[in-house]
């Protein structure tokens, strides 16, 4: 049974900094993507930023580029999304979710294609 849990989350000044986690258990991580999405009150949810647990491959949303940063740890069954100069906009409930690679991360992460889902971490970005 695949099962993913976030923390991390928290309230930060703008500027500041936050890391993410997401332990991973229940499947074989090799074959996988992971990504972190985030969904604010009122809007769509979006693909953050994803990885490949096969070749260490990412994709970031232009939104987050240059701030974020996804990384994994194989091992340990971790992945991570280390959060740099955060802005009032990245206030949202952050979730971490898997699923089997069938397509390059970039567009299983733009097309949300993510079937196992943790029950998210908040983030407030306010001062």
């Amino acid at each position: 049974q695949v099962q993913l849990v976030e923390s991390g989350g928290g309230l930060v000044q703008p500027g500041g900094s936050l890391r993410l986690s997401c332990a991973v258990s229940g499947f074989t991580l090799d074959y996988y993507a992971i990504g972190w999405f985030r969904q604010a009150p009122g809007k769509e949810r979006e693909g953050v930023s994803c990885i490949s647990m096969s070749d260490g491959s990412t994709y970031n949303a232009e939104s987050v580029k240059g701030r974020f940063t996804i990384s994994r740890d194989n091992a340990k069954k971790m992945v991570y999304l280390q959060m740099n100069s955060l802005k009032p906009e990245d206030t949202a409930v952050y979730y971490c979710a898997a699923e089997g690679l069938y397509l390059p991360v970039q567009a299983m992460c733009v097309r949300d294609s993510f079937g196992s889902w943790g029950q998210g971490t908040q983030v407030t970005v306010s001062s």
